[in-house]
Order: C-alpha cells, then sequence, then structure tokens
C-alpha cells in the first residue's frame, strides 16, 4: 500500500473510538486506528494535536497525537524542559520543525518516535485556521511503513 497524505488536526472531544477534531478541513470526526493505546479517553485530551490519515470508509482516522505542553526552560545541550499535564515535567530533543520559543509559551511534544524519548514538534499558532502545523508527519508515515501498519490502521471497521 502506499503512504496516503497525511494531515493534522486538533481535538475538541474524545470518545472511546472517535474523537472530534478541527483543522483545515473544518471539523469532523474521526476514528482511531486500531494500533492507537486504549482507553482513548486516557490518552487524548482536548487540545492534542493529531495526525490524520483517509481511511477505506472515508472516514478519517487517527494515526498518531502530539501533547499540548508548556515549554518551561532549555538546558545547555539543546534539551528543552515542558510541562504536559499527564506527564509532569519531562525533557525532550526539538525537532527541525520547532522553533525556540520563550518559556510560558506553548509547543506540540510526542514521545515514541524513534530518536528520543520526547520530541518537541512545534509551536502551537494562535489558530488552526487553514494552515497546517508544521509537525513531523514524514516521520509518522515513517513508522508506520516500516511496520507495515497502513492496511491495519485504514481499514473500515466490521
Amino acid at each position: 500500500m502506499s503512504t496516503p497524505a497525511l494531515s493534522t488536526a486538533v481535538v475538541l472531544r474524545v470518545e472511546d473510538g472517535s474523537c472530534e477534531v478541527s483543522g483545515p478541513a473544518g471539523a469532523q470526526t474521526a476514528r482511531f486506528a486500531p494500533q492507537f493505546p486504549t482507553p482513548h479517553r486516557e490518552r487524548v485530551s482536548p487540545g492534542n494535536l493529531v495526525a490524520l490519515a483517509p481511511g477505506d470508509d472515508g472516514r478519517a482516522v487517527v494515526l498518531w497525537r502530539w501533547f499540548d505542553v508548556v515549554v518551561i526552560g532549555f538546558a545547555d545541550d539543546g534539551r528543552i524542559a515542558v510541562w504536559e499535564p499527564a506527564h509532569g515535567e519531562v525533557t525532550a530533543t526539538a525537532r527541525s520543525t520547532f522553533t525556540a520559543r520563550d518559556p510560558g509559551s506553548r509547543a506540540y511534544a510526542s514521545a515514541g518516535l524513534p530518536g528520543a524519548d520526547w520530541w518537541v514538534a512545534a509551536a502551537v499558532p494562535p489558530s488552526i485556521g487553514s494552515a497546517a502545523v508544521p509537525v513531523d508527519l514524514d516521520e509518522v508515515a515513517a513508522l508506520y511503513d516500516a511496520h507495515d501498519l497502513w492496511t491495519t490502521a485504514l481499514a473500515a471497521p466490521e
């Protein structure tokens, strides 16, 4: 299967099995890929940024989530201290898509992509509007490619 076009959206509401999101394509309900950890209500919150792909049933599918974090400081080695409600204070590596922000500003961070325990991907824009947030969608696609996850992720639920 070829890699589908990915997009981003911000989570508005979460249910187990789906969430309401808003992004450049407008507001929509997206279902979670089967690989996405459950329970969804404990792992995804309003304000999180998600990576979406079109599913076989025409509905958007959530593949990945970035936490909405607060930047609290910078280490001499370039790592960034951030705070996230469910994880507290963590230290993250900056992706090339992240522009340094002042402490107190918000950013999107994720855990689990190869290369670091935590990554800071991009600043949170004032409004999702019509512009895509410059996060590491290529790395999400590469992870799904490397583990041959597309077919099961995008399959219509039974």
